[in-house]
């Protein structure tokens, strides 16, 4: 058995909260209360920074600050179509769009994060991008393929991510979301969460 999970190793701090953004659009108290619940869950490890519009002031909280096209992250910065992409909102990218986006950054050395419509797993009959393809596409590169996988196409354990005879293990998927993939800013923590349970993979 691996010394180290490779679910841990992909999955460690992956999602930005981000409950004061649509389409939750909480006011920062409840915002703050749902971010605690996040905390206190069993899945805390996923959990990465409260996600905050400029001017917003938390204590106690390693902060994500968007102002505009904007993002900061402590010293780390990140800008839309340059080092943040937006999956979902007022529009979805292409699967087309959206590859080019990763391999572009791959091929740049940029570390970036995704943001909006990743709430699913998979794919949806609506459009939206599936937060386990999108980690498929850092990992393996591939990128429009991995972003068309059907459900039930990945598989995520302790030992290993894999995909179509691929495969990945801890280390290389930490060396991938330390170079490449910071995080995924994401209204809701438990829905994702919940869909990973679904799929037996926590």
């Amino acid at each position: 058995m691996p010394t180290v999970d490779a679910r841990r190793a992909l999955l460690t701090c992956l999602f930005d909260h981000a409950p004061m953004f649509p389409p939750a659009a909480m006011p920062l108290e409840d915002a703050l209360a749902e971010d605690a619940r996040a905390q206190a869950s069993p899945e805390a490890w996923m959990l990465a920074r409260f996600v905050v519009p400029a001017g917003t002031e938390v204590e106690g909280r390693e902060l994500a600050v968007v102002d505009g096209r904007v993002e900061r992250q402590g010293d780390d910065v990140y800008v839309e179509g340059v080092s943040k992409v937006r999956c979902g909102g007022a529009s979805i990218p292409s699967v087309e769009e959206l590859a080019a986006f990763i391999r572009h950054c791959r091929e740049e050395g940029v570390r970036f994060k995704a943001t909006a419509g990743l709430h699913h797993a998979y794919p949806t009959a609506a459009g939206e991008h599936g937060f386990l393809n999108v980690l498929a596409a850092v990992v393996f590169g591939d990128e429009d393929t991995a972003l068309r996988a059907p459900p039930g196409s990945f598989a995520l354990d302790a030992a290993s991510f894999r995909w179509g005879g691929r495969s990945a293990g801890a280390e290389e998927l930490a060396r991938v979301r330390a170079s490449l993939f910071r995080s995924i800013g994401s209204c809701s923590f438990f829905e994702p969460v919940g869909e990973l349970h679904a799929l037996g993979i926590l």
